[in-house]
């Protein structure tokens, strides 16, 4: 019989089966509206872990009001991973809290990833303060100095809400001063309960679709969004078809794209600007063309300006008057 003290050395030591992590949560108090939390990409993100981790969910008690809170990851298992993962969080009626828990490896030096929350909606207050995201009124809006309301409306950076009307551009292109959230509330043939958007938050990454004449987006958050998306609906999609541009921070400039396009950089660049023309079906076809970006007009300029600096040579060879081709000389008998 083998002696009991030496028996366990004879055995190899098994897989370790508990591995302690570092585990923090937080209760976060949301007001009404809809949110979207992100996990900004982490150094330490572990590839075979896949920790630091993040899980939104429902606390315990009264006060997290499951019957009103609505939380939706981008990932089928629930999970904000540290590659830059989301999550959307509708609140109801009153202010809810969610508990927001952080896994971490449990060698982990650095701190905690960051969440950044970003209010892309907010339900319409009734005029008792300003809300800080949508659900106001375009309409309510007018630019200042001007008697007629604007149709269309940005919240700029370090400028704030400017308005402009359909067909003009919204935004100071080559500005460098990005666009945080917008609206739209055509006054003309369409109606605003006939068109929606949506903006760009990430590489195929768009907000909800919002209905004309509410806000999309964000005010004073410095959250610049990069890009929209918008259609015509009813029977406005029947009759009238939509185009519209932007120009992007980093100088780059995109469109006309038709309507249910998304009007976005290829380098994710914030948006600073951007036009929406809003036509007919069936009238004039140059109208789309004046919604390209300051870079069209710029090219087109180039053959005027080669023509001005031919005429100001001296040595320049006049060019020949219509027919080109000279005549032919006699032949010789």
């Amino acid at each position: 019989m083998p002696d009991a003290k030496t028996a366990p050395a004879d055995k190899a030591p098994g897989p370790k089966l508990i591995t302690e992590l570092k585990v923090s949560g937080h209760l976060m108090a949301l007001d009404p509206g809809l949110f979207c939390i992100v996990q900004t990409p982490s150094r330490s993100l572990d590839a075979a872990s896949g920790l630091p981790g993040v899980r939104i969910s429902l606390p315990p008690g009264p006060g997290s009001r499951p019957e009103a809170v609505t939380i939706t990851t981008f990932r089928p298992d629930g999970w904000l991973l540290g590659g830059g993962d989301a999550a959307l969080v509708r609140v109801l009626g009153a202010p809810a809290q969610i508990l927001v828990t952080i896994y971490q490896a449990p060698n982990a030096t650095d701190g905690a990833p960051n969440l950044q929350v970003m209010r892309l909606l907010e339900p319409a207050t009734g005029g008792a303060r300003a809300p800080q995201g949508a659900g106001q009124a375009v309409a309510a809006l007018p630019a200042a100095g001007t008697p007629k309301i604007m149709e269309l409306i940005a919240h700029i950076a370090e400028r704030g809400d400017v308005g402009a009307m359909v067909g003009e551009w919204l935004g100071e292109r080559g500005s460098k001063k990005w666009i945080e959230g917008f609206g739209i509330s055509p006054t003309g043939e369409v109606t605003p309960k006939e068109i929606e958007y949506q903006a760009v938050l990430g590489r195929g990454w768009l907000s909800p679709w919002v209905e004309g004449g509410q806000f999309c987006g964000s005010r004073g958050m410095a959250l610049p969004i990069l890009g929209l998306r918008l259609r015509l609906r009813g029977a406005a999609a029947e009759t009238h078809e939509a185009f519209y541009a932007a120009s992007f921070v980093d100088g780059t400039s995109v469109g006309p794209v038709a309507a249910g396009e998304a009007c976005e950089a290829e380098s994710l660049a914030a948006i600073e600007a951007f036009q929406v023309i809003i036509r007919r079906r069936g009238s004039a076809a140059a109208a789309p063309a004046a919604a390209t970006p300051a870079a069209a007009p710029a090219a087109a300029a180039a053959p005027a300006a080669a023509k001005r600096k031919a005429a100001a040579r001296p040595d320049a060879p006049a060019k020949p008057a219509a027919p080109v081709k000279p005549a032919a000389a006699p032949k010789r008998r």
